[in-house]
């Protein structure tokens, strides 16, 4: 390979990685400066709420049409289509003056993000061979796993130092510096024959389906998984019931609708008509048992994510800058590891690395539950959380390269909308799950903690153990500075750490899970990219050049 062809590709990929780092920064950026935009907005919680929720729900419900879609246009077109959304949308959300235009905004960044992801993993899985093509997944799969954690950090001292608009408009400048990119270095790829006609019920079933699902899982907790917690409002629409939350009904939506996709897909594969997508890649070994492992690894760092901050503030009492530094060795552990899995797969296999990463993951989340406890350093954290990180790297990187190792490149596209959306839906079980046993946890602790102070009275311990649960433990730092709740909020530091510590273990169990799916990848996974060949291929690909 030539110099030139080889600085060709390192600006490819590194187009391909800040363009996936904007979507992932994007989707936990949002949340330290929400108080904030409430305030200058001057709009409702649930306005705010809903702002942080339509960019994930839109970028579930159109993954899969936008792996179909790459198929049909081209990969690189698509990402460039799916960046200027993405920038459009972002100045926005940047300029918003109120709750509808914010709204929109982040509508519209989740439907960028949706067409940049797959399209992003497609170039690399169409343009990459050999050695490069590790080397490619090992930096895509460590920025998809690191760059998860610097959105919190990101917001914050954007926030705090210019202005929340600015967790916004400093898209606009990068997203120009990654179309230029696109224009410059990146290579097409498509399916000449692939066509968009794949059944409007089955598409828009699919994409209600997973919107539904997702917006169950990450909602459950907020809304209550069948008896409401809280009124649930969508615009000017309130939810009718007062004795069944809207949770159930989501999930009964998103079973049905994706019960009538997959109706549909089967009955136009039957009449021999284009789907979208074709359901026997999942006969395909390493296409199915690595994409459940995604979902496993997408479970447990945004469940991680999800968790982890409420401990480091509620139970250390550290700010959410510090909260947002300690959280970031994730982040560092995963950039730094990644790049290191393309030679190691090289070496040793792709299977190997993926199992590795895994194993990584589940000591680095096991050291952090152990070292868990109320008056304990936040900084103790950090060495764990690398070794967790260093996983993420390893794991996640592999992963996609197994992944779709044995897909054709011309089903590159709806394949690699399926896995970006078996990912997402594994983000949020983690969401769900982990949010789940950390609120029943600390209810139970909590509850039997305080019956052991005699000496309070109820009306002070009921009005302690409502404000710790409806605030997941965050109000605990307020109840410890008043002489009156102060022995209740130690009692409450105490549950909260306990409860932390259990979603951390159980967390490394769910890991250890992922291990055993690992063990039972082909040990060649990885080794003959694009040679698999599931039923009823269409037609032979238009490749793009190889880097």
């Amino acid at each position: 390979m030539s110099g030139r062809d080889r600085a060709r590709r390192r600006l490819c990929l590194a187009t391909l990685s800040v363009g996936v780092s904007l979507i992932m920064v994007d989707g936990t950026i949002v949340n330290v400066a929400l108080p904030t935009i409430i305030g200058d907005l001057g709009i409702t919680a649930t306005d705010a709420e809903w702002a942080n929720a339509g960019y994930t729900l839109v970028f579930a419900a159109l993954l899969l049409p936008a792996g179909r879609l790459g198929d049909v246009l081209g990969h690189r077109r698509l990402f460039a289509l799916g960046v200027v959304a993405f920038v459009v949308a972002s100045a926005l959300a940047g300029q918003a003056r109120g709750g509808p235009s914010l709204l929109l905004g982040r509508a519209l960044q989740g439907a960028g993000a949706a067409m940049i992801l797959p399209a992003t993993l497609a170039v690399i899985n169409t343009a990459f061979r050999g050695r490069d093509r590790a080397m490619a997944f090992g930096v895509w799969g460590s920025v998809i796993g690191g760059t998860v954690a610097i959105g919190p950090v990101l917001g914050g001292w954007l926030t705090s130092a210019q202005s929340w608009r600015w967790i916004f408009t400093i898209n606009v400048p990068l997203g120009a510096a990654v179309l230029a990119g696109i224009a410059l270095w990146v290579p097409e790829s498509r399916d000449p024959r692939a066509v968009l006609r794949t059944g409007v019920v089955g598409t828009l079933a699919a994409s209600a389906g997973f919107a539904a699902l997702v917006f169950a899982l990450i909602e459950g907790q907020r809304y209550g998984w069948w008896t409401p917690t809280r009124p649930f409002r969508a615009g000017p629409w309130d939810w009718p019931s007062s004795a069944v939350s809207p949770i159930p009904a989501a999930l009964g939506l998103g079973a049905l609708c994706l019960g009538v996709f997959a109706a549909a897909t089967g009955r136009r594969r039957r009449r021999g008509r284009p789907v979208l997508l074709d359901v026997t890649l999942f006969a395909v070994p390493s296409f199915r048992i690595g994409s459940i492992a995604i979902a496993i690894v997408g479970l447990a760092e945004f469940g991680l994510v999800f968790v982890l901050p409420l401990y480091l503030q509620a139970a250390l009492g550290a700010s959410a800058l510090r909260a947002g530094l300690v959280i970031l060795a994730l982040a560092v552990g995963a950039l730094l590891a990644g790049p290191s899995a393309g030679p190691l797969a090289q070496r040793h296999g792709a299977r190997t690395v993926v199992l590795a990463g895994l194993l990584l993951e589940t000591a680095g989340i096991a050291a952090a539950g152990a070292v868990m406890a109320p008056a304990s350093s936040p900084w103790r954290l950090v060495g764990p959380l690398l070794v967790y990180g260093a996983g993420v790297g390893l794991a996640s990187a592999q992963l996609s390269n197994v992944v779709l190792a044995d897909i054709p490149v011309e089903r590159s596209g709806q394949a690699s909308g399926a896995q970006s959306t078996t990912r997402l839906l594994g983000s949020a079980l983690g969401i769900a799950v982990l949010g789940t046993v950390l609120v029943t946890t600390l209810g139970a602790g909590l509850d039997r903690r305080l019956d052991t102070l005699d000496d309070m009275p109820p009306r002070t311990r009921d009005a302690v153990s409502e404000a710790v649960r409806g605030s997941l433990g965050a109000g605990i730092p307020r109840l410890l500075d008043r002489p009156d709740t102060a022995p209740a909020a130690a009692e409450a530091r105490e549950a909260l750490t306990e409860a932390t510590r259990r979603v951390a273990f159980l967390t490394a169990a769910l890991m250890l899970a992922g291990v055993g799916l690992g063990w039972r990848l082909p040990r060649d996974a990885g080794a003959r990219p694009g040679v698999g060949r599931p039923p009823r291929p269409e037609a032979p690909a238009e490749k793009g050049r190889p880097l």
